[in-house]
């Protein structure tokens, strides 16, 4: 079969639409969605691995179908169940973020509050592919849902994962495998929203997660080289092997407040070239729409997504705290590694 994205990009379905080789079999399922089953499995784990939601953030897009193209030649074998998705082709072949609204605003039925569009449609067809890819499975299976993005804006944390509201602590397991993947920082939402991952959490419990791998390029533009953490330990979960042990352990973050653009008016305080994890001091004025003002609440706050172009409505950026337990204990480890390497 020709690769994924070759086809994907060209809006066509393959002449063989499914196959099988000594590991697994696989079924084109729609327009940049595969589905892929071991003929031997060793895991019992459903896993989910989009990319492209965004189409415009395509390192991700890129390392997934070498990995797909892989997985279908015979090249690497496959240990779980597993469905990879090109979220949104009609924005990535125009090299858009998206064309009318930000699909990933748009899950848990969300796409219903927007106009009819091709995207609003695209999102109700990934939830469905979601829907009948783990209700298909038993009962039993442990299920995973990693969605990858670049992000606008540079960071001072280059690559951090966005963990989905949750009342419960998330896995060991799952955070070791985030750790390996190479993040640098967690940020754990604290309210709903209408991302994937949280529809993939909220509606199938799935341990999901979204992956920020570095800043938006044009395809051809991207050093593979720079996501080798995040594409390693991908390959070791499809394969059913354990990664590393020796991953640093990432930096955590929560949600505090949310700036929401309300209308027309809104104006936020900040350069377009604030990295992602700026710091601001008590009292910073942060934002403000008409008679609505964002202040730093707390004595440090951290932003993260700033963007005054969203539609009214939409989030304009979110406002962190750090997990002060949880840092200064990696500070202290940090500090018992260097003695014990200077003795």
């Amino acid at each position: 079969m020709q690769d994924l994205l070759s086809l994907t990009f060209a809006g066509e379905k393959p002449v063989i639409s499914q196959g099988r080789n000594q590991h697994l079999s696989w079924l084109w399922r729609d327009e940049g969605i595969i589905e892929l089953t071991p003929l031997h499995p060793s895991t019992n784990m459903a896993l989910v691995v989009s990319c492209g939601i965004h189409g415009n953030e395509t390192a991700p897009i890129e390392m997934v179908n070498q990995i797909a193209s892989e997985l279908i030649a015979g090249d690497l074998p496959l240990a779980m169940r597993l469905l990879i998705i090109i979220g949104n082709p009609a924005a990535m072949r125009e090299n858009k973020r998206y064309l009318q609204a930000d699909v990933n605003r748009m899950f848990g039925g969300r796409w219903q509050q927007f106009p009819d569009s091709a995207e609003a449609r695209r999102a109700l067809c990934l939830e469905q592919a979601i829907e009948t890819f783990y209700l298909s499975g038993s009962h039993e299976e442990l299920r995973w849902h990693l969605d990858l993005h670049t992000a606008i804006r540079g960071s001072w944390h280059t690559r951090f994962g966005v963990l989905p509201q949750r009342d419960k602590p998330w896995p060991q397991a799952f955070l070791r495998w985030l750790s390996a993947a190479g993040l640098e920082a967690l940020v754990f939402h604290r309210a709903p929203g209408g991302t994937y991952t949280h529809f993939s959490h909220h509606c199938f419990q799935a341990n999901s997660c979204t992956l920020e791998l570095g800043k938006a390029l044009a395809f051809g533009h991207n050093d593979l080289s720079q996501f080798s953490d995040a594409d390693a330990a991908l390959r070791a979960l499809i394969c059913g092997q354990e990664v590393g042990a020796d991953a640093s352990i990432p930096r955590r973050y929560r949600v505090l407040q949310q700036i929401t653009r309300l209308s027309a008016q809104f104006r936020l305080h900040m350069s377009k070239d604030t990295l992602n994890f700026t710091v601001f001091p008590q009292g910073t004025l942060l934002a403000e729409d008409g008679e609505t003002r964002y202040y730093v609440q707390q004595a440090r706050e951290y932003v993260l997504f700033p963007n005054p172009d969203v539609a009214c409505g939409l989030r304009a950026g979110l406002m962190l705290v750090e997990d002060n337990a949880h840092n200064q204990a990696l500070q202290l480890e940090s500090v018992d590694e260097r003695q014990q390497a200077a003795s």
